[in-house]
């Protein structure tokens, strides 16, 4: 096929060529299906009148094709001018004529290879090649944004409420049989030793099996992990002490001021101010821990110590672990592995110091003695329970926002105060209930308001 353009008349020129039959020779002959020349029959021919516009468009397109070292078989273009010398064999079709028009020099030296004519064909429509969907302002058809699938998104909200089950599940049977030992073998260092070394197991384990991937860390990543293990364990050790000395209901009701500590902290330590919405939530957290703590017919003052240096401890170790990990790609998971694997390293010099092998030893015997084998059932059971609890929360905090993983911290403290009541039939007053119940209101109120929770 051949294509002639008319720089002048603006007219497309394109014939199709037919070898003659058993390749003779043909002389030049009119008909009115085609023109036979020399070898080739012109079957078809055709002529396009287009706009300078779509003319501009269509010497663009040729111009910025790659041009071919030789003359290939297929389809060739060929630009040329209206006025040419006549060469021997070659054809011309008759064009309209048109006025006022501009002549174009357009030099094209080699012939150049278009694939197909089929997107010219929309010339004749005078249509454009390229089809823009841009929307303006003012006069626009909606844009369509992606549909969420619905079974996507129940899904997601089916794992959120397995996440949010397990966690309350897994923290009530750990503190039941927290609670347990404590009782029976009451070294609340050793017991807090082995759940992080529990924990530290099953991910080593984990990641030796290819259970789980194992974390990409560096250096830097365990100095930004280190003072928020350190805060870490402090919290651990201090929560564990207060259960050892006062009922776990008691514990958890003064551990559901740690928003408290919070604001405070971040106020006169770290400078941020906060609307007043955020102060008055305060108030019946404070007010409600305080009315718990006066009525408690168990009070142990080393046990409401225990639980509030847990509350600010967790608050720093909250403060270090934004600060410092911020751009590490880690996820919950094993990020909580890194945690106790280091806080195990930093806890257990102390643990020794403070308790040490004689008085395990000691105690041990004892609790065996009145317990029996159950001990060691209880023992594994706390320090397994107490990794997957935590392990399952930082897991749900890749799933949901910092708000809805507030609120169900607190409605866990609810679960928690209530099974551990109705467990070790922990006698409660109604002035001592009340207090617990403003107190978790308050925090409720707290995850509504703060600025952390967003």
């Amino acid at each position: 096929m051949c294509i002639c353009v008319d720089l002048q008349t603006r007219h497309i020129n394109s014939c199709w060529f037919g070898v003659g039959t058993y390749g003779q020779p043909r002389k030049k002959k009119e008909s009115g299906n085609g023109t036979y020349i020399q070898g080739f029959s012109v079957v078809q021919k055709t002529q396009l009148e287009i706009s300078s516009k779509d003319l501009t468009l269509f010497c663009t397109m040729i111009c910025s094709l790659k041009q071919s070292p030789a003359i290939t078989s297929g389809c060739d273009v060929f630009l040329r001018p209206t006025t040419r010398p006549a060469v021997q064999g070659s054809l011309h079709f008759p064009s309209l004529p048109l006025k006022n028009f501009q002549r174009s020099v357009l030099s094209v030296q080699k012939p150049l290879h278009v694939s197909s004519l089929e997107s010219f064909g929309s010339l004749k429509a005078r249509t454009s090649l390229i089809k823009c969907q841009a929307y303006e302002a003012d006069q626009s058809e909606p844009i369509e944004l992606p549909k969420v699938d619905a079974r996507t998104e129940a899904a997601k909200k089916l794992k959120i409420g397995v996440y949010f089950a397990m966690w309350w599940a897994l923290n009530v049977v750990f503190n039941i049989y927290n609670k347990k030992v404590l009782n029976a073998y009451p070294f609340p260092w050793l017991t807090s030793t082995l759940s992080l070394a529990c924990g530290s197991l099953i991910m080593l384990v984990s990641w030796a099996s290819r259970i789980a991937e194992a974390p990409k860390t560096d250096m830097d990543f365990w100095k930004a992990l280190f003072p928020v293990a350190v805060a870490h364990t402090i919290g651990h050790v201090a929560a564990t002490v207060s259960m050892s000395k006062v009922a776990v209901s008691f514990t958890h009701i003064i551990k559901s001021g740690e928003p408290a500590f919070s604001v405070l902290v971040s106020r006169f330590l770290l400078g941020e101010s906060f609307p007043t919405s955020v102060y008055l939530s305060l108030l019946p957290i404070i007010g409600g821990c305080g009315l718990a703590a006066l009525t408690e017919l168990n009070f142990n003052m080393i046990g409401f110590m225990g639980a509030m240096i847990s509350n600010l401890a967790f608050v720093f170790r909250n403060i270090f672990s934004k600060k410092g990990m911020k751009g590490k790609s880690v996820s919950g998971m094993n990020y909580y592995a890194c945690l106790s694997i280091m806080s195990l390293v930093i806890l257990t010099p102390f643990a020794i110091a403070v308790e040490g092998p004689k008085m395990w030893a000691a105690g041990f015997e004892t609790a065996m003695a009145q317990i029996g084998p159950n001990l060691i059932w209880w023992m594994a059971a706390q320090s397994v329970f107490y990794h997957l609890y935590n392990q399952v929360s930082y897991m749900s905090l890749d799933e949901i926002s910092p708000l809805t993983f507030s609120i169900g911290n607190t409605m866990k403290r609810i679960s928690v105060i209530v099974s551990s009541i109705i467990i070790f039939h922990t006698p409660v007053q109604p002035v001592n209930a009340l207090g617990a119940a403003i107190a978790i209101f308050g925090t409720f109120l707290y995850s509504q308001v703060s600025p952390f929770s967003l």
